[in-house]
């Protein structure tokens, strides 16, 4: 068991008043260390540790190094799982492995996307392939397979293995099996074929998804060319500028960015059919059949089953939904008012605004980045007895200045592992909001756990000499939502990394995410931490009631639009379907969704969870019906209820994927949920509480 004394100095919170002197709350430690400016840490002189404390990562070359060393380890490890008797050393080895493979390829996973040097992000790119060509070869080594087959098929052996150590086996030999293990050796080497193939299709359409398109300056009005950024005569448009309130900007970012790129398209092509071809080769009936094994959902007819009920549920408030967006269209532009998917994501926040007054600069002022870290220090605290500890760094540990490290210790149990926060913007940074496991825990063979470490990464703007970071409600649910990743990374406390925290079923893992985004809209929580960052005020409970209620307001349209994405990822991936995916997404588009298809565009390739969320996007929905399920019946009465926070970590968090996530529903809800109550809990999460909302006078 380790203990809090083992943590490395806390952080003081030395210089903030100078900063902030109008401020008249005090800062928490943790909310010191949040709403501090960073600033460049002079280390010359200090010998540098390393990013992650790894000593040969203060400079790219040692990625080599450690990733030769991890091929070593590899090598000396299978000779010894093939050597051995079966038993459960066999399972603890077969993770050793997995863990002395992953422990660099999730590291440099995260350094390939996040260090601003490229020399960094080019050598991590390069152990990520090497990596993962090397994972595909294992994944389909006979001797390996038959090491832990034999243990599979010794009923008595295997009769004396505790559940975990059962569950993570099975989950070796599924790895196995959709390799082709089984297959004879020509096919076996045609599936590592097909998956070293996935590997450099899936960073192409990966790159190629992000990449701004380009059109000349004189194609477009001049009065709206400054809307986007210019290279020599040409327009650069990098997004869907979804929130401008200029119809002829949406339109043009629409039309512009999402034209079909026949290269990319190319490369969607043979992605979707190079998967399609590796589940068949290993006996699936499609991708998708072969992805959502495992998984709470179990097969794509039960996905498509909850996504059609879904539809039908939502049908009528999805209409009126649509019809309240045209509504405004034409109040705004009597000239153009045709709704068009440009309208939906800029006219449905118009129409929220309008009933509610939930304009985020309005609660900003309350949500300053130190006060809500507090809160979720205060939240961890009273519901799981865990704190969030601010600590000193080391010279080299971190690839930014910015970056802050934190210590989650547990009351009782002592350190369970760190955070690393990425949380300001900076130029070529990934701007969606992500959680990284760099290294997953586990018990190793002194009987020591090994710590897990992760990042969690935003995009948030950077604090001035007179005003902290300051939170927009939804930043505020962003940071709840990716804190609630690291939750479970640090509480998953499994013997194996193999299935540690959020290495569960993807429909799965978004849970204790999403459930954490209830929290933060419950004032009972909001309320012990939202401060004006001038006055010291509390927010008031009316603006938090307006915001929840606001959410409501188009919310059956925004979940039909992920519906529609869920169909359309679940169709890619089902049976061959011989027409091109722009074919499949207008088909789709008019069933699932509602708003027409605009010639010459190519949505699809902007898809870019088509990558890491292949069959599977529908986890986002899935996973919100079982957080909404959980949060009514077990934390709506009381967020704060230490006995339902110790019920919660005992059944869902602590078994990170050694479980089956079903009996992890049920162990919560106690009771077996069908698809219908999945379906009905979404929907009555759009149900407002009352018809009428009286504004506050003040506000």
């Amino acid at each position: 068991m380790l203990t809090g004394t083992r943590l490395l100095n806390i952080v003081k919170p030395t210089g903030i008043w100078n900063i902030y002197r109008h401020v008249t709350t005090s800062w928490s430690p943790i909310g010191a260390a949040f709403n501090a400016r960073p600033h460049k840490k002079l280390d010359l002189l200090d010998k540098k540790v390393g990013l992650f404390g790894v000593p040969e990562l203060s400079c790219p070359a040692g990625f080599e190094i450690v990733q030769d060393r991890a091929l070593k380890e590899t090598e000396q490890l299978v000779e010894r799982v093939c050597s051995s008797p079966p038993g459960r050393m066999t399972v603890q080895m077969f993770d050793e492995l997995s863990d002395s493979l992953c422990k660099v390829a999730d590291l440099a996973d995260f350094i390939k996307v996040a260090h601003p040097d490229p020399a960094y992000r080019d050598a991590a790119e390069k152990t990520c392939v090497k990596i993962g060509t090397v994972v595909e070869k294992l994944n389909t080594n006979v001797d390996l397979c038959k090491s832990l087959k034999n243990l599979l098929d010794n009923k008595k052996v295997l009769a004396t293995l505790d559940p975990e150590t059962r569950r993570v086996a099975e989950l070796f030999m599924f790895d196995f099996e959709i390799s082709g293990i089984h297959l004879d050796e020509d096919k076996r080497r045609k599936a590592v074929s097909l998956n070293v193939s996935l590997l450099h299709l899936n960073n192409e359409f990966l790159v190629g998804s992000h990449l701004p398109n380009k059109i000349e300056k004189r194609a477009l009005p001049e009065h709206i060319r400054h809307h986007f950024s210019t290279d020599g005569s040409f327009v650069q448009i990098g997004g869907l500028h979804a929130e401008c309130p200029v119809d002829l900007v949406r339109e043009a970012a629409y039309k512009i960015f999402l034209y079909p790129n026949a290269t990319l398209m190319q490369c969607l092509e043979d992605l979707l059919a190079c998967r399609n071809e590796l589940a068949q080769l290993v006996g699936y009936e499609s991708f998708g059949h072969r992805a959502l094994k495992g998984t709470l959902a179990k097969t794509p007819e039960n996905v498509m089953q909850f996504l059609r009920l879904l539809t039908d549920k939502l049908s009528d408030r999805t209409a009126r939904d649509f019809g309240m967006m045209r509504d405004m269209k034409m109040k705004l532009n009597p000239k153009n008012a045709e709704l068009m998917p440009w309208d939906h994501p800029y006219l449905s926040n118009v129409v929220r605004a309008e009933r509610y007054n939930t304009e985020p600069s309005l609660y900003s002022p309350y949500l300053s980045l130190g006060v809500c870290m507090d809160g979720l220090n205060c939240l961890f605290t009273q519901l799981l007895g865990v704190s969030l500890q601010a600590q000193q760094l080391q010279a080299g540990e971190v690839w930014s200045d910015d970056v802050q490290k934190l210590a989650v210790v547990h009351e009782d149990e002592g350190l369970l592992g760190y955070i690393y926060c990425d949380f300001f913007h900076r130029p070529d940074k990934p701007h969606q909001d992500c959680h990284f496991t760099v290294r997953g825990g586990r018990v190793m063979e002194s009987g020591e756990y090994q710590l897990p470490v992760v990042v969690l990464m935003l995009s948030l703007p950077r604090p001035s000499k007179a005003v902290p970071t300051l939170l927009t409600p939804a930043m505020l649910e962003n940071l709840f939502h990716e804190m609630g990743h690291a939750l479970h990374s640090m509480l998953g406390r499994t013997r194996y990394q193999h299935v540690t925290g959020t290495r569960c079923a993807t429909d799965f893992a978004e849970v204790p995410s999403i459930l954490m985004e209830y929290f933060a809209t419950d004032y009972r929580v909001i309320g012990q931490f939202a401060r004006h960052y001038k006055t010291g005020q509390p927010l008031p409970e009316s603006m938090v009631a307006r915001l929840c209620e606001s959410k409501k307001v188009c919310g059956a349209a925004d979940t039909q639009l992920q519906v529609f994405y869920a169909v359309l990822d679940q169709i890619y991936h089902g049976k061959t379907q011989n027409r091109s995916t722009t074919d499949v997404l207008k088909e789709m588009q008019e069933k699932f969704y509602g708003l027409p298809h605009v010639p010459n565009t190519a949505w699809q390739l902007r898809f870019s969870h088509l990558i890491g969320y292949g069959a599977k996007y529908y986890s986002y929905l899935m996973s919100r019906a079982v957080a909404s399920m959980v949060w009514k019946q077990c934390f709506a009465r009381d967020p704060l209820d230490r006995e339902m926070g110790e019920r919660y970590r005992r059944e869902m968090l602590a078994h990170g994927g050694g479980k089956e996530p079903l009996l992890m529903v049920q162990g919560m809800l106690q009771r077996n949920p069908s698809l219908e109550d999945f379906v009905d809990a979404l929907v009555s999460d759009l149900n407002p509480d009352f018809e009428t909302f009286v504004m506050d006078s003040e506000n």
